[in-house]
């Protein structure tokens, strides 16, 4: 599986101006040759725009915006990993991102769970459970927004249920680089799986965005790397990199879950 990941500037002018863009890198990544395209968190609308924005531009999965960017998929025959607010039939409102196929059928969505800071508690609800592996052309791929991957945890539970490769748009701002160069690479090692990790770069009102978007092999190596810029990195996923890192890379066989108690319980339960 080739992936293209599309780390560029935050939206600006609302999801017209998001769409076309997607338009235009689902075609540059098509022509060569990937399979699925991979943009950051809130890509359709941005992320820091604030309550008001948000809620504004919220839709559910049949919305306008999904079919949109449905379309596309099928349009350029790839598959797309977008993230956008989705509006919950109850009111409430989601930072997710949406799995489509290269004939735009839609094929998950992920709802982050886990929030850093004021901006994520203002604008959204909190995903209530973690989002189940999806099958795209024979991989088994993990979903996972921003800081959701910072919590071993969630890796290693995604890891557990056989997810080949974890997918992750994110909006990382300054000074947190060491997230894609620390914790990612550690993330997909520990695990053996694959971890692709989408950034934006630039500006959106006070925050700077850090860009260094990467997929990293699952024994922790870069295969692809963005700078701080606006482009497009590619990386090709494959089932005997896979294998041959796990033959030697034992950490799920050889763990002792009866010693780790004390860390799933939870409070109250």
């Amino acid at each position: 599986m080739r992936l293209a990941l599309d780390q560029g500037p935050p939206t600006t002018g609302g999801s017209a101006v998001a769409l076309a863009r997607l338009n235009r890198s689902a075609g540059t990544a098509a022509a060569a040759g990937a399979n699925l395209l991979i943009a950051p968190e809130m890509a359709l609308t941005g992320y820091n725009i604030g309550v008001a924005a948000v809620r504004a531009a919220a839709e559910p999965l049949d919305g306008p915006m999904i079919a949109a960017f449905a379309e596309i998929a099928r349009r350029h025959r790839i598959a797309l990993l977008v993230g956008f607010p989705e509006l919950d039939p109850d009111g409430r409102v989601y930072n997710a991102v949406h799995l489509v196929d290269r004939h735009g059928k839609s094929r998950a969505t992920c709802r982050k769970t886990h929030f850093y800071g004021a901006v994520d508690r203002a604008q959204f609800a909190p995903g209530a459970a973690l989002a189940t592996p999806v099958d795209l052309d024979g991989w088994s791929l993990g979903l996972a927004i921003c800081y959701d991957i910072e919590f071993p945890e969630l890796a290693r539970a995604q890891a557990l249920a056989g997810v080949d490769a974890i997918l992750v748009p994110t909006a990382n701002m300054l000074p947190f680089t060491s997230i894609p160069t620390r914790i990612v690479p550690a993330r997909a090692e520990e695990n053996g799986v694959y971890v692709a990790y989408v950034n934006y770069c630039g500006a959106e009102g006070d925050f700077t965005y850090c860009g260094l978007s990467c997929v990293c092999g699952p024994d922790g190596a870069d295969l692809a790397r963005a700078g701080d810029g606006d482009e497009m990195i590619f990386a090709d996923l494959t089932k005997q990199h896979l294998a041959a890192t796990r033959a030697t890379s034992t950490h799920l066989a050889d763990r002792r879950p009866e010693l780790y108690g004390s860390i799933s319980g939870v409070k109250g339960a």
